[in-house]
């Protein structure tokens, strides 16, 4: 590594400390937390890690319910050096156990260390126990931008899910260009609406603070009621929303008055799944300000093109934009050519933030991030699996997948990984996932199964399947068969599958 470190995005958030130090950075609903504190906070916590021994490339495990104390432990992580995984602490105990593994540390409150001492295999610190001497004034240096940043999850066909390694360099090109692209700022009011856990988190609440702005901090279970979310917005004054699928936005415009809320916002931004669905269905009408329609891997830092969508969009395709600044999108057929405009190719994407890989996975990230032939020396590519095609203005055009990855509520699901599971179970002698779309376009999971008698109900399948799976790879249905069928090739056949799976009531 021998080029210089640069600040990173908990330096910008210290100069607005230096500058307005009674400037609210946070308002949870204990009260606000000014830049000043923040910043001071941050670093009394840096401090502390340091004396335990973070640092470059040691990851730290953030498991802390969603608060002002997660965001100081997220932040705290990167002032010392080292590199955060935020875990979600609602998912089933196999699935943070497998989340977390490799883990050096881990970041946690005394309500959750019981449960999660078994589960992480890493020395544990608690926030609210600080240690009854302070720790020693701590040199800060800036991470090397090449030095590991943070730990995000994508779901793998087999085994455990793929741990992506994002470096700093990467998440904080990123960040800034969130800011500059969304003309974010001090006025700025966003809510921290992702779940915790997933890397569309860090930009909902980093994004925000690197711009001086003001980031809402509100439970969870009430940001999922239509009612209570319009309440949020309007208590809070929020004008900006980062981070939001558009399966949300449809379920929002079911509310009139969450609807209306939706009008007062200066800038809506979307991803995880197609947004021409909500679209189609006039969506557009309900957001006053700006929607953006972000696409992007979490293998390539969470967005790789926008797409600022016209008062008047075209709803006959699913436009994803152009390459946001620092990424390079090339689509190439299979034998790694680029492709004329109007003709589909595989999207490719390089750039500042490209993975460095998969954790404990060469063979994997050989297979995946391979050399750009049209780049200079030492550039990579990301093979991300999904078909584009260039149209008017070289916007990029979504046309599906390779693979047989889905997007479920803005998750990437293999439903490999689904299937590995349901095998798991003692009675189940053949278990085939299929994705089907109801008439709003919205995706759901159906599990087909073999073996299991009549008296295993739906209700123990889903149980089990809780006991290492997130509720958003549950199958909304299970179908029982004598046996699956096949292809001629001796393959599932999912075509047959799909066309006998009614639609189930919602």
């Amino acid at each position: 590594m021998s080029a210089p470190a640069r600040a990173t995005f908990v330096d910008d958030i210290r100069a607005h400390a230096a500058r307005t130090p009674r400037s609210p950075a946070l308002l949870t609903p204990e009260g606000p937390v000014g830049y000043g504190e923040l910043a001071d906070r941050v670093d009394r916590l840096a401090a502390r890690l340091v004396e335990r021994g973070v640092g470059p490339e040691r990851v730290c495990a953030v498991a802390l319910p969603p608060g002002a104390d997660a965001v100081v432990a997220t932040a705290a992580v990167v002032r010392a050096g080292g590199a955060f995984l935020t875990l979600d602490t609602g998912l089933p105990d196999g699935r943070l156990a497998a989340l977390a593994a490799g883990a050096a540390h881990l970041l946690t409150c005394a309500a959750l260390a019981d449960r999660l001492g078994p589960l992480v295999d890493a020395p544990a610190i608690l926030l609210d126990r600080p240690p009854a001497t302070g720790p020693a004034p701590a040199d800060f240096r800036a991470p090397h931008p090449r030095s590991l940043a943070y730990v995000s999850h994508t779901s793998g066909s087999t085994g455990p899910p793929n741990a992506v390694l994002i470096e700093h360099g990467g998440l904080d090109t990123y960040l800034r260009a969130v800011v500059r692209d969304n003309a974010l700022g001090p006025g700025t009011v966003a809510l921290q609406l992702a779940p915790p856990g997933y890397d569309a988190s860090v930009r909902d609440t980093f994004a925000p603070l690197a711009a001086g702005g003001c980031v809402v901090l509100a439970d969870r279970a009430r940001l999922l009621r239509a009612e209570s979310f319009a309440d949020t917005v309007a208590e809070y004054g929020v004008d900006t929303l980062l981070s939001t699928t558009p399966s949300f936005l449809g379920f929002l415009a079911q509310s009139p008055r969450a609807a209306g809320r939706l009008r007062s916002l200066r800038l809506v931004c979307s991803s995880g799944e197609s947004l021409r669905p909500f679209l189609a269905a006039g969506g557009r009408a309900l957001v006053g300000g700006r929607l953006v329609n972000q696409y992007g891997p979490s293998e390539c830092t969470m967005t790789s093109t926008r797409h600022e969508v016209p008062p008047a969009p075209d709803t006959s395709a699913d436009l994803v934009g152009t390459a946001v600044d620092g990424t390079v999108v090339r689509l190439l057929d299979p034998r790694g050519r680029q492709v004329p405009a109007g003709l589909v190719g595989e999207v490719h994407i390089g750039g500042a933030g490209v993975a460095r890989g998969y954790g404990g996975r060469p063979a994997l990230t050989a297979d995946r991030f391979t050399p750009d032939p049209y780049g200079p020396p030492g550039a990579r590519l990301y093979r991300t699996g999904d078909l584009a095609r260039r149209v008017r203005g070289g916007v990029l055009e979504y046309l599906g997948r390779t693979d047989r990855q889905v997007k479920i509520r803005g998750h990437r699901v293999d439903p490999g990984e689904i299937e590995g599971a349901l095998l798991a179970h003692p009675e189940v002698t053949g278990a085939v996932v299929t994705a089907e779309t109801d008439e709003r376009g919205r995706v759901w999971l159906g599990a087909h199964v073999t073996g299991l008698p009549g008296s295993t109900t739906d209700a123990q399948l889903r149980a089990h399947l809780a006991r290492t799976l997130p509720p958003h790879m549950m199958p909304r249905r299970f179908t029982r068969l004598e046996r699956l069928p096949v292809t001629h090739s001796g393959k599932a056949d999912r075509r047959a599958l799909r066309a006998g799976a009614p639609e189930p009531v919602s």
